[in-house]
Order: structure tokens, then C-alpha cells, then sequence
């Protein structure tokens, strides 16, 4: 049976307001709380929002058209597209979401849209792995790095994006090689987070690993891990025939969508300039809106070229990636 949490059962038991909205997320409360606060201070539209661990998707599939959600928010192009493909979106035009969101960030048919983006980079060894020794993501399958690397699960989602950008730019059989030859570099096991990617490489475990960009401003902040941090550095890969790989965090408007005209205020805000610089200080990623620039933390760890591949074409490598990663057995 489906459980609703306390605020999810509030949600769908409170009647609806003239001047509120709805908003079901992947995202940690605090992480988008300050952009709440902004809204709600500049509209005087209330932002209630239902922190959805997992199940998401199948939530709203359960609740229907009585569901109170009016937005989801995300994190990664799969979880969007999990969302999307149950029909529980509905298609959105904006202008205001066109002109902010580069067309590489945001779906086609206009069910999802980009807010903001990461690289998945590789964190280098300070004292084992010098400058410029890494440059492509090709590159990281090659026998150099044997029994060198570290990362999470290959079945996770942001290495299966990762994986799905390797098919794109190749072709499933490329892609197959690719990852046998990331597994044969592997210093140990694929286990943790991130994070713990980094202290890997600080306690001298491997030299390299995969990450997300911002997991290193997370680190930095927090005492007990800023010594994981410290001891790598942040290399932008890019593909042989593009960029650095880019994900995103990301918005759709619910079919039931009981304020609509509100949810779309909001997705519209989350674009504009001050939102996206809020983005930009609090969880130390990239906003997607042009123009606007980085934290000066995150630009210290230098420029890179993103890669132009359509999420929506990594999005539909995704099943290909999967079967790819147990076919190698990535995690065993």
C-alpha cells in the first residue's frame, strides 16, 4: 500500500488556496529553502513543499488527478525522465522558460526543463596524478589507470548518464569496452557516495575517481571532510568529439496541476537572474540561465567547454546504459 508522508497526507487533505502552490521534491529541504523564502517574499505565493525521497513517480500515478501536486523537483535526467514517461507531466510553453534554458537543457516536447546543471568530472590525486594527465573520458578505460580508480555504483544514475553520454558520442559497443575497462582500473570495489570517492583518494586507496562538480563545495564546507577535498583537485574531462558531461537538477508540472497558473510563476522565477544566483551560492552548482555567473568558489576550479549533447538523447541511452553495466557486472 501507498504511504503518504505527514506533509504529503496534509497537502491532499487541505483545500486549496487562491495564492499557493504544491511542490513534491528529490532536492533536500534546506537545499531549496532560501529560493522558497525569495518567492514567497516577492509574490506572496506559499510554497508547500514535500520532501519525496523515492517513489515519486509512482506516487502521483496513485493519486491521480486528485493528486495536490503541482511541480516536482529533480535531480538527474533519469529521475525526470521516470516522472515524464509515467504521464503524470504536462506540457509547458514559455517563452520566459525558452529564452533562460538552453535547448541542450530541457526536453523537446516541453514536459521537463533544466534549472540548473553539474559536470561529472574526475577528482585527481594533488600528489599522485599530475596536471594534464587527464583529458578525456575515453581515456579513464585506459590500462594506465589499472587498479587506480574509485567511484560509486555503476548502476547509479549519474554514471549511467555519464555511461549514456559515452553511447551518444559512440555506440554501444564502443560503449561496452569502455566500461569493461573502467572496471578492470578499479582500486576496489564500487561503494558510497561521491564524498566517499574523495577520502578514498586521501587515504591513499586509489588516485582518481568519478564525481559531481558541487559534491566538492559540500566538502569543503563541512570540517570533518574538508581534508577530502583538499586532497584533489577537480579535472574537466570531455569526450573525444565534445565537452565536459553535464546533468542537471530539473522541474515538471504535474497533469493534475491544481495551480497552474502559480507553478508556472514559479518554474518561470526559478530562472530568472536572482534565483539562479541563489542556485549558484547555496548548492554550488552551474546555472543553466546565460549570463549569469558562477560562485567564485565553484570558478575557481577553472573553465571548461560543455558538452552540447541534448539530455533528451543521453535520457534514451538510458536502458541501453543499464543493461550495459550488468552485462559487465560493473559492481561485482
Amino acid at each position: 500500500m501507498l504511504r503518504l508522508s505527514p506533509l504529503a497526507l496534509l497537502l491532499a487533505t487541505t483545500p486549496v488556496l487562491a495564492q499557493e502552490i504544491n511542490v513534491y521534491s528529490h532536492r533536500q529541504p534546506e537545499l531549496i529553502q532560501p529560493l522558497v523564502d525569495a518567492f514567497t517574499k516577492e509574490t506572496g505565493i506559499t510554497v508547500n513543499v514535500a520532501f519525496v525521497d523515492k517513489g515519486m513517480a509512482e506516487r502521483l500515478v496513485a493519486e491521480g488527478d486528485r493528486s495536490p501536486a503541482d511541480l516536482v523537483l529533480t535531480v538527474d535526467i533519469a529521475r525526470l525522465m521516470q516522472i515524464v514517461d509515467a504521464d503524470v507531466t504536462q506540457a509547458v510553453q514559455s517563452d520566459v522558460l525558452d529564452a533562460n534554458i538552453p535547448a541542450a537543457l530541457r526536453d523537446p516536447n516541453d514536459h521537463w526543463f533544466g534549472l540548473t546543471s553539474r559536470a561529472r568530472v574526475v577528482y585527481a590525486s594533488k600528489d599522485r596524478v599530475k596536471p594534464g594527465e587527464i583529458t578525456t573520458y575515453e581515456d579513464l578505460a585506459s590500462d594506465k589507470w589499472k587498479g587506480r580508480l574509485c567511484t560509486r555504483s555503476g548502476l547509479h544514475d549519474y554514471n549511467i548518464a555519464l555511461l549514456g553520454a559515452i553511447i551518444v558520442h559512440h555506440d554501444e559497443a564502443y560503449a561496452t569496452k569502455w566500461a569493461e575497462g573502467l572496471k578492470a582500473n578499479l582500486a576496489k570495489k564500487p561503494d558510497g557516495g561521491d564524498r566517499d570517492q574523495a577520502k578514498a583518494i586521501a587515504a591513499g586507496e586509489c588516485d582518481i575517481a568519478l564525481g559531481n562538480t558541487y559534491y566538492m563545495g559540500q566538502m569543503l564546507a563541512d570540517p570533518e571532510q574538508k581534508a577530502w577535498a583538499d586532497a584533489v583537485s577537480i579535472v574537466y574531462p570531455t569526450f573525444e568529439s565534445g565537452g565536459t558531461h553535464l546533468n542537471i537538477s530539473g522541474v515538471a508540472m504535474t497533469k493534475s496541476a491544481p495551480n497552474r497558473e502559480n507553478a508556472l510563476k514559479f518554474m518561470e522565477w526559478l530562472t530568472s537572474d536572482e534565483a539562479q544566483k541563489i542556485y549558484a551560492e547555496t548548492n554550488y552548482e552551474f546555472p543553466v540561465k546565460p549570463g549569469v555567473e558562477r560562485s567564485e568558489l565553484v570558478k575557481s576550479w577553472g573553465e571548461f567547454t560543455p558538452d552540447t549533447t541534448p539530455l533528451a538523447a543521453i535520457a534514451a541511452a538510458r536502458a541501453t546504459a543499464l543493461k550495459i553495466m550488468e552485462t559487465v557486472d560493473f559492481d561485482g
